[in-house]
């Protein structure tokens, strides 16, 4: 309830900051063409005003505060800075050069991840351009391979047309 208390103490402190009395004097100087007695009454009255609204103010903020549960929410803030060491004031944690070290160090292991899935990248490159050129060598091979078949399947037709030539002479 620290923070609650530490809200309300603000709030009260603001209020009487600003709904605070004038002086006596001050205050009739306000009211130059009354009288004696007449700028005490209003005085009086003025400071039971302002006495009022401070009251009324006090509860009207206190009353919305736990409608809306104010505090609630402000334990919960708490407990979270707490967990998570949110606090900058109570951290140990706010000296710049450790901040920087720690974006440095995770800096260049993201640059350390990403050089090493670029060069697999490259590898898988050189690799499918290395199956290419044997798939396009294959395929030339294969296209000379049928260019040999086809000769010798017409030299052997030849030979034989010349073989049946010779023996019937």
């Amino acid at each position: 309830m620290s923070r609650q208390s530490d809200l309300n103490k603000s709030f009260k402190l603001a209020v009487r900051s600003l709904l605070t009395t004038c002086p006596k004097q001050e205050f009739r100087n306000a009211f130059p063409n009354f009288s004696t007695s007449e700028q005490d009454s209003l005085h009086r009255l003025f400071i039971q005003v302002i006495t009022s609204l401070h009251e009324n103010i006090e509860d009207e903020f206190e009353s919305l505060c736990l409608e809306t549960q104010v505090g609630a929410a402000l334990d919960t803030v708490e407990q979270l800075v707490e967990e998570q060491g949110l606090d900058p004031l109570l951290s140990e944690k706010t000296n710049i050069m450790d901040v920087k070290c720690d974006i440095s160090t995770a800096k260049k292991n993201e640059i350390q991840y990403l050089t090493g899935m670029l060069e697999r990248v490259e590898e898988q490159k050189r690799l499918m351009q290395a199956r290419i050129e044997q798939l396009k060598r294959g395929k030339q091979d294969v296209s000379g391979m049928m260019d040999v078949v086809e000769k010798l399947r017409s030299g052997t037709l030849e030979y034989g047309t010349c073989d049946n030539g010779l023996r019937n002479p």
